[in-house]
């Protein structure tokens, strides 16, 4: 019974670590295309003036 109980554990602390790991690409890719879409933002106001 302890060996499934720690199988479980294992499964589950790799599921919350891919799952981490899964969120926080996904907030690093905003920031960044919200980095990008500013600079051309700021590129396509200047080559307008």
């Amino acid at each position: 019974m302890i060996a499934i109980l720690g199988s479980f554990l294992q499964y589950l602390i790799i599921m919350i670590l891919l799952a981490a790991i899964g969120v926080a690409g996904a907030v690093v890719g905003k920031k960044l295309r919200e980095r990008k879409d500013a600079k051309t933002a700021a590129m396509t106001a200047e080559d307008k003036e």
